[in-house]
């Protein structure tokens, strides 16, 4: 799906076709709308379908005057209705510089878009093609260090929760939000890389407050590193004192049913030797009774007394 956007009067508002200076968002577009962005903006296929992959990696290239950036968002979903488990992870967008405009490619609707679409970003001209850009960009930045919050209390909660009761819910959620800083970071770590390439001005020229900017977003990038590297760091250490918590939890049951056993073993003994064909002393009904009582009681006392029940 193909629309156009331009700036008119400080606001963003959807136009019937491209014109210069417009922004042009393409999501899952078809392959009769790759061939008009092709021929329209005489832009390489691969540069289009670039972001159509989930697997992409983050690069920048240019190629005849035309500008690829392919840049990985923070995408947040729920894994069902009747769950509230969210999913945390990462797709790719592309970012196509043209001579007279700016064209975003991605697989799915996301909400920097929808963000920039909506005029929900103040301060947007799409004419100023490098500013906006560089907008995208630390609006995904900013949405890495919301989502990466969001995790942060997630984790809390399924902490308190596991406190209360060992359940393997939040176990599971637990693996799952580590995966997802997994995710965040080996993408952070690749956009880090794409940015510090354009801010040596070789490939986009740069303006003063265009390198403002994209020093800002820098920073944001950065920090979302080092708060993924941090609760990573946290989850990791969390989950694995919880195995640990459950181990030995494990280990204390395992104890008592074995303290158990050897209890229920002593009448078994003295039932078997008065079960056999030979003559024993008492031989009354009560006396194998109130014996394997008895020994059963000491054996008992002598367990607990032990450093086997602490």
């Amino acid at each position: 799906m193909l629309k156009f956007y331009k700036t008119v009067n400080n606001s963003i508002v959807e136009i019937e076709s491209a014109e210069p200076g417009c922004w042009i968002s393409a999501v899952s577009p078809t392959e009769t709308e790759i061939s008009s962005l092709q021929n329209d903006f005489n832009i390489e296929r691969d540069f289009i379908r670039s972001a159509l992959d989930e697997e992409e990696s983050s690069r920048i290239e240019s190629d005849d005057g035309t500008t690829l950036i392919v840049l990985d968002y923070p995408v947040a979903e729920k894994v069902s209705d009747e769950d509230d488990v969210i999913s945390y992870y990462t797709m790719p967008m592309s970012i196509i510089l043209t001579e007279c405009n700016v064209i975003t490619v991605s697989l799915k609707e996301n909400s920097i878009i929808d963000d920039f679409s909506k005029g929900v970003v103040k301060g947007i001209q799409t004419q100023y093609k490098t500013r906006f850009i560089f907008s995208l960009l630390l609006r995904t930045a900013g949405k890495y260090l919301q989502y990466l919050k969001q995790i942060d209390k997630l984790s809390g909660y399924a902490e308190a929760q596991l406190q209360k009761s060992m359940k393997n819910k939040e176990l599971i959620q637990l693996l799952g939000l580590e995966k997802s800083l997994v995710y965040f970071s080996t993408s952070l770590k690749s956009t880090e890389s794409v940015l510090e390439k354009i801010l040596r001005g070789r490939v986009i020229k740069l303006y003063e407050e265009d390198q403002e900017l994209l020093e800002d977003v820098l920073i944001e990038v950065k920090q979302a590193i080092e708060m993924s590297s941090i609760y990573s760091n946290i989850l990791s250490g969390t989950r694995d004192a919880f195995a640990s918590v459950i181990s030995n939890n494990m280990n204390t049951v395992m104890k008592v049913l074995t303290v158990l056993t050897i209890i229920m073993e002593v009448p078994t003994i003295v039932f078997s030797f008065y079960g056999m064909n030979v003559g024993l002393p008492m031989p009354y009904a009560w006396f194998p009774i109130a014996l394997s009582t008895v020994l059963a009681v000491i054996v008992a006392i002598l367990i607990t007394k032990t450093k086997f029940f602490r």
